[in-house]
């Protein structure tokens, strides 16, 4: 079973239009809405790929009942803690040259009551057969060290964790022992304490350090130069597929979903890494934060480059 956690999800509203001009008058030309936030897009991922997952975390207000339903009528399973407040919306403005602004609202803030909710939905879930995903920004006043505690609540019971964070959560997430960790360069470089753009070489030898503390997986993505994906026994880079891009936003997304999809069905190495490529490429194609579907995603595999270093 895999359970994803989005603790600060949101409605992601997606707006083009010819070009941003700040103070003056903005024509949208089309909206798109999404239930968003990384650990969602990680359950709508896995669907598309025809598993299954439960999505928990915290909703609350008209715009969380308007992701439960949209989860719901996707046919994903919602097992969420309700909070005072209402989930965020962010919005994302694409220009015709393909500059992006986001504006990411903040979210509720959460009661102790209800993380406390949130950890014990976590131990009752928590079992052998359970990968969790941990994935996104957690809300204002929710303690950084909150992806820890929930790595070591889960791993008491024997469950398996997929942890895709930054700055301090992906730090104090790594001193509890995730299963596979999903950086991005940035990401990577900044826990490094690498003061200037890392070479692959360097990237590969960190992330192999971080392996050799019992891990299963590393897939550090770099944008336009593809991704590296370590695995024990097996290192491989491999090129960025070539696609027509819409927006590289739910890339990371989808290649979690994939690492996430390919471990809960037993998949090979080989296939994993073909997976992991092909879902990032794919998302990349989309409208919004929707996924790419299984169609599209099977034709990118067969295009996936590996080079074993």
């Amino acid at each position: 079973m895999i359970v994803t956690v989005t603790m600060n999800p949101a409605v992601d509203k997606t707006v083009e239009i010819e070009r941003l001009l700040p103070g003056g008058l903005n024509r949208i030309r089309k909206v798109e809405y999404d239930a968003g936030g990384k650990g969602i897009n990680v359950s709508k991922t896995i669907q598309k790929f025809g598993g299954s997952s439960v999505a928990t975390g915290f909703l609350g207000g008209n715009t969380g009942k308007t992701i439960e339903n949209v989860l719901k009528n996707q046919k994903i399973s919602c097992d969420f803690v309700w909070v005072d407040g209402e989930t965020r919306t962010n919005t994302k403005v694409f220009e015709k040259n393909g500059a992006v602004t986001e504006l990411n609202e903040p979210g509720p803030v959460i009661a102790d009551a209800k993380l406390l909710e949130l950890l014990e939905k976590l131990d009752r879930l928590s079992g052998p057969e359970t990968l969790f995903v941990l994935a996104g920004s957690v809300p204002v006043g929710v303690d950084k060290h909150i992806y820890g505690d929930m790595i070591r609540l889960v791993k008491k019971k024997g469950g398996k964790v997929l942890l895709d964070a930054d700055g301090e959560l992906f730090r104090y997430g790594l001193e509890a022992g995730p299963d596979m960790i999903k950086p991005n360069r940035v990401e990577l470089e900044e826990y490094a304490g690498f003061q200037r753009e890392a070479s692959e070489k360097e990237l590969l030898k960190f992330a192999r350090r971080l392996l050799d503390r019992g891990m299963e997986a590393a897939a550090v993505s770099m944008g336009k130069d593809g991704a590296l994906l370590v695995f024990p026994g097996r290192q491989v880079k491999c090129p960025a597929l070539s696609v027509k891009a819409h927006s590289t936003v739910g890339a990371g997304d989808a290649m979690v979903a994939a690492l996430a999809f390919a471990r809960d069905k037993g998949m090979e190495t080989e296939e994993t890494i073909r997976l992991c490529m092909a879902a990032g490429a794919g998302a990349v194609t989309t409208v919004g934060t929707k996924p790419p579907s299984m169609e599209l995603v099977r034709k990118l595999m067969e295009q996936v480059e590996i080079s074993d270093i």
